[in-house]
């Protein structure tokens, strides 16, 4: 289905590699949804891309609370009737500290923000990704990668926020390829990326005081698998930077993939 307007939802909008991205993204033909969980830091935003030809709206909710993330895909279902992209940008680094924390619902945070809320956001709106096939889901992940013990997926025993993080990633990149082989291509892509090491973003600062890749190769990482066309059809894979690359060999067992689809959906209370 062919629309005039390339619609584009971005989480995370509103501060290092998202605002970034939602920069550039900016130009004539272009309506951004972007989201954020500050209202003051998103008409930020909105001032600074004002003089864009884009069309730009607005979605606030906190990721950590499985109740806003229904609400946002309900504000974005009010918003737009199809959407084109879907970029899961939003997440939440290893921390400053060890210190385990838990989100609104119980769950680990990081697990919570940076798997559960992308994985159930992606459910809600599958009709308007449907609605503007061909469409792209891009997950932004990380070359951080662990395994789950799904004896204790919650790292209620032996946690760090380095596992922690590194688990959460691994479970978008592995949900991300059972979901790519739910979804035919030509109607819905599935991808996952390592957009850059270390980026000068708040993020990084706070969990490792130093960076090493310059923003704009993770801007420019994510850009092409928003819009590349030798990337249209492309599924259910995973990139590092630019190129397609492995991600962690337990990502590709189908058993594990199931496992953590089912936990998802049993946590997200998607279940059907």
């Amino acid at each position: 289905m062919h629309h005039s307007q390339k619609t584009i939802l971005l989480t995370g909008a509103t501060s290092g590699l998202g605002r970034a991205v939602a920069q550039q993204l900016a130009t004539p033909g272009v309506r951004l949804v972007l989201h954020g969980r500050n209202r003051e830091r998103l008409e930020e935003v909105v001032a600074e891309l004002a003089d864009t030809e884009a069309a730009i709206d607005v979605v606030q909710a906190d990721l950590s609370d499985l109740g806003q993330v229904r609400q946002l895909a309900a504000d974005v279902t009010e918003l737009t009737e199809h959407l084109d992209v879907l970029v899961h940008n939003a997440g939440v680094g290893k921390g400053a500290t060890d210190r385990r924390q838990v989100s609104v619902d119980g769950y680990e945070l990081r697990f919570a923000v940076n798997h559960l809320a992308p994985f159930a956001l992606t459910q809600h709106l599958l009709p308007l990704l449907r609605a503007g096939a061909p469409s792209r889901i891009v997950n932004i992940a990380s070359a951080a990668q662990e395994p789950l013990d799904f004896a204790d997926p919650q790292l209620e025993h032996g946690y760090s926020g380095s596992r922690a993080y590194a688990q959460s990633k691994f479970a978008m990149v592995a949900t991300g390829f059972r979901l790519a082989t739910l979804l035919a291509p030509e109607v819905i892509t599935v991808n996952s990326l390592h957009p850059a090491t270390l980026m000068p973003t708040r993020m990084v600062q706070e969990g490792y005081g130093h960076t090493v890749d310059e923003l704009q190769t993770g801007v420019d990482a994510v850009l092409r698998l928003v819009a590349a066309p030798e990337l249209a059809g492309v599924s259910g894979q995973y990139f590092s930077s630019q190129q397609q690359a492995a991600a962690h060999p337990a990502t590709y067992d189908v058993d594990v993939q199931q496992q953590l689809w089912s936990l998802s959906e049993r946590l997200t209370g998607l279940t059907q």
